[in-house]
């Protein structure tokens, strides 16, 4: 389990993925979530339990993908 610092890094990580992204996307939107996400938890159990709420499935997958690989890094 991560530091409350370690999920805020992941939050930054993810805006700036979607900051680069086309509004619109898949990609955009996934990453659009996962810093939502990771912004307003405490830590990576809890963002991995909030993302498995997101919706559409395309969405949830894909926002679930990226928060392991950033998680990962």
């Amino acid at each position: 389990m991560g530091t409350s610092r370690d999920i805020l890094d992941l939050a930054l990580s993810a805006r700036e993925l979607a900051d680069n992204q086309a509004v619109g996307t898949l990609e955009h939107a996934a990453a659009t979530s996962v810093a939502i996400t990771c912004a307003t938890t405490r830590d990576e159990d809890q963002a991995r339990s909030v993302l498995e709420g997101v919706s559409p499935e395309e969405v949830r997958a894909a926002a679930l993908e990226l928060f392991e690989r950033l998680a990962q890094q």
